[in-house]
């Protein structure tokens, strides 16, 4: 490590430091992640300034940081597996019967798919305003060789089919799902909670004895994998410090500047789908602000990791600690919100392309036949990816090549992928934790009293370590 490197990781690990110490003295979890990302903005922003683009110093410094947002990130990933399976298998244990399961399923696909097609439509009216046309943007050699990749994968987008996707999620060894071999893994491991649930609820009916020891049993096992999650939660400050440097730092201004205006139609288009969830909560009689105010820390997260499945332990435990969602239906919606109905990777963002890139191809992207092409195969498709994985980019894939339009154009975005796709995520999140919240409130599980609770905006177990010992409200799925 050189001395220059060295010098740049210390001052991170002092950050941190006065992060861990104004928590200790009382500070809310809540702010240290705002204050994470405004400290993570300046410090990448010095380390480009001082060191440029690219260099050696500025490469060596973002690996060692990245230790910690990267490893940040596989702690939530190591526990999505068991908190998703055991947190189902226990909101099972508490329904009369696996009916209820049905409405649950339906509120939070429908809406998931619902609010995809809006995004869609919204893509496609943020494109047409801020008039962007694919044949007016610069092609580098790094925008034709991303080209060429897309292209590549066109094949493996044709071959998906509705029958192979639901063949997809039906888990053959749970142990290889639990691993996260699968693209669909979740999905799996959903499955096989719901499955195994409902044997507990049969056992139950045949043997009230051997039913409540299991029942003890997995309520056990989910207060122990409740504290891990806590546990791993209230390093998230750090985390988000981490990965905020590593984004600033490794983002190209002038890449920027050049696709401002597909930047800036992408995140007023992204505002506008969060004004729709706002709406959506605000139509099944719940406040808005109250919504965001709780789910922040969780969208920042979003934010900074790019990643929707990283963001389900901190949406389950916030779903169901401080809107007061039954958790059945809060680990539905984060489990399938992260790999169906993603509002902005395949709502939002296929749609811009198409627009884009249509006029290239002849075809005219006002007409209403080509609109109602685009929003209806971008809210089909948006279940789509999940058999194959590959998010924005795959969604796109499968949008463009079923209106025959060309893929390779859409690797001029390239540059500003990451700065949007950021965007894109905390997007995705909303729109999962909003089904979640709204198919809760329509089913009458909803513990108004939690919603209503003025509490910080933080997960149960974060915002106050002298209550980590208390037992967190969780409410009852039937």
């Amino acid at each position: 490590m050189s001395l220059p490197v060295f010098a740049n990781v210390l001052v991170f690990a002092l950050v941190i430091a006065w992060l861990a110490r104004r928590r200790q003295r009382g500070g809310a979890v809540s702010t240290n992640v705002l204050l994470a990302v405004v400290l993570g903005v300046g410090l990448g922003a010095a380390l480009q300034a001082v060191y440029g683009l690219g260099t050696p110093t500025l490469t060596g410094t973002l690996t060692w940081i990245g230790v910690v947002g990267s490893g940040y990130v596989r702690l939530l990933q190591m526990v999505i597996a068991p908190l998703v399976l055991i947190s189902i298998l226990a909101a099972m244990t508490k329904l009369d019967n696996a009916r209820a399961l049905g409405g649950i399923s339906a509120g939070v696909i429908g809406l998931l798919m619902v609010t995809t097609a809006i995004s869609a439509l919204i893509g496609v009216g943020m494109t047409e305003l801020f008039g962007l046309r694919a044949d007016a943007l610069v092609q580098g050699a790094r925008e034709l060789e991303r080209g060429n990749a897309m292209e590549a994968q066109v094949a493996e987008a044709a071959r998906l089919t509705i029958p192979a996707l639901l063949q997809s999620f039906i888990p053959s060894n749970i142990f290889a799902d639990l691993a996260g071999t699968r693209s669909t893994s979740v999905i799996g491991v959903v499955i096989f909670a719901v499955l195994l649930g409902i044997a507990v609820l049969s056992l139950r009916r045949e043997n009230a004895e051997l039913g409540d020891r299991l029942v003890k049993g997995i309520e056990t096992f989910q207060a122990l994998i409740m504290r891990l999650v806590r546990i791993v939660i209230r390093l998230t400050p750090y985390g988000v410090l981490a990965l905020m440097t590593r984004v600033v730092a490794t983002s190209n201004v002038n890449d920027i500047v050049n696709l401002g205006g597909f930047v800036v139609a992408s995140y007023i288009g992204m505002a506008l789908i969060l004004l729709v969830h706002a709406g959506i909560i605000t139509l099944a009689g719940l406040s808005p602000v109250r919504f965001y105010q709780k789910i922040w820390p969780v969208l920042t997260f979003a934010f900074t990791s790019r990643s929707s499945a990283a963001t389900i332990p901190l949406s389950v435990e916030t779903q169901v600690t401080r809107l007061g969602v039954a958790p059945a239906v809060a680990n539905f919606a984060a489990s399938f919100g992260a790999t169906i109905g993603q509002n902005a990777c395949a709502g939002l963002y296929p749609a811009m392309l198409a627009v884009m890139i249509a006029p290239s191809a002849g075809v005219d992207p006002s007409s209403w036949s080509f609109i109602g092409s685009v929003v209806g195969i971008a809210t089909i498709g948006s279940v789509g990816i999940a058999g194959v994985g590959g998010g924005a980019t795959f969604a796109a894939l499968v949008v463009l090549s079923a209106m025959n339009l060309p893929v390779a154009l859409a690797g001029l975005l390239i540059s500003v992928e990451p700065l949007i796709d950021m965007g894109r995520t905390a997007v995705n999140v909303s729109g999962s934790m909003t089904a979640g919240t709204v198919t809760s409130r329509l089913l009458g599980q909803t513990d108004m009293a939690v919603y209503a609770a003025g509490h910080p905006i933080a997960p149960e177990g974060v915002e106050d370590d002298n209550h980590a010992g208390e037992a967190s409200p969780v409410p009852a799925a039937g």
